[in-house]
């Protein structure tokens, strides 16, 4: 049988049948001599309860553990706390690179205007989102973003990330504070994690390691490769005049004059410099990539 890996906790895992059954499994011995550790999202072949393969993965997260994510779901607030932008566009440059779609969902609109944040990341063609609670239509977007999509969600204490997971899906509140009640905090550690099936078939990641924001290492991008991490850099129209150009200092920079003329915002321009020149060194993610 193949299947998807829906739940792991220590050596246990739940996976999931294209039928829809749940069949609890162990993994062969061999994955831990090769240091290889099955987890939430893989796509595997099943044996006597056993997992006997883990087909390729498109992408991996280490911290916390998951594998084959197609989007993830950025959840700030315009205010208490206001996001930081350097942080945010190091994630979502790293989100590029790992070929994960990233999405912006702005909260807090009732405290503050999000245009301005709009305004910047418009230009990237991420999509990006205003929630209101006040006015459900809004979750609607988000909602169907998630359809058919393996997706998980990262943000800031004090964003709203919970209250969103719950606004989306009731039952997901439901199962979430029963996990509370049940397992406390300390004890749901990164070692478990967990897939949640929403109505529309999208599949999210129930787990608390998208809580905080935490310090690890992040995937190093290559500097050749950097700008087309940036999709509004990358999608400069005109050539800039020479073909290895880092969009720095050179002459006839076509990325710089973009930025002069208002075209590319200026504080993305600045996250990518950082990045590149490495004076950003000390904001990572709060989660960690495998290579």
């Amino acid at each position: 049988m193949e299947g998807l890996i829906i739940k792991a906790v220590g050596g246990l895992y739940t996976v999931e049948s294209p039928d829809g059954s749940m069949l609890p499994c162990r993994a062969r011995g061999i994955f831990r001599r090769q240091g290889i550790s099955p987890c939430a999202g893989d796509r595997v072949r099943v044996e006597n309860e056993c997992i006997t393969e883990i087909f390729p993965r498109k992408n991996q997260l280490i911290r916390p553990p998951l594998a084959n994510l197609d989007k993830l779901i950025f959840v700030l607030s315009v205010r208490d706390p206001a996001p930081n932008l350097q942080l945010l566009d190091r994630f979502l440059a790293v989100c590029v690179y790992k070929s994960i779609e990233p999405v912006l969902v702005f909260t807090k609109v009732d405290l503050a205007d999000s245009a301005r944040y709009a305004e910047i990341y418009s230009k990237t063609g991420f999509p990006v989102y205003d929630v209101d609670y006040r006015r459900p239509e809004t979750l609607r977007p988000v909602y169907d973003e998630l359809e058919g999509a393996v997706s998980a969600f990262t943000g800031n204490s004090g964003v709203g990330k919970s209250t969103l997971l719950n606004a989306l899906d009731v039952r997901l509140q439901l199962e979430t504070a029963d996990i509370s009640k049940k397992l406390g905090r300390g004890r749901h550690t990164t070692r478990e994690t967990a897939l949640y099936t929403l109505p529309n078939g999208g599949r999210v990641a129930d787990t608390p390691g998208f809580s905080t924001f935490e310090t690890e290492a992040y995937a190093q991008i290559a500097p050749e490769e950097l700008a087309g991490c940036f999709p509004e850099l990358r999608r400069t129209e005109a050539p800039c005049r020479y073909a290895d150009c880092r969009h720095l200092r050179e002459p006839g920079c076509a990325v710089r004059a973009a930025v002069e003329a208002g075209e590319i915002p200026q504080s993305r321009y600045e996250s990518y410099t950082e990045m590149l020149t490495g004076s950003g060194r000390q904001c990572r993610p709060p989660f960690r990539f495998a290579p």
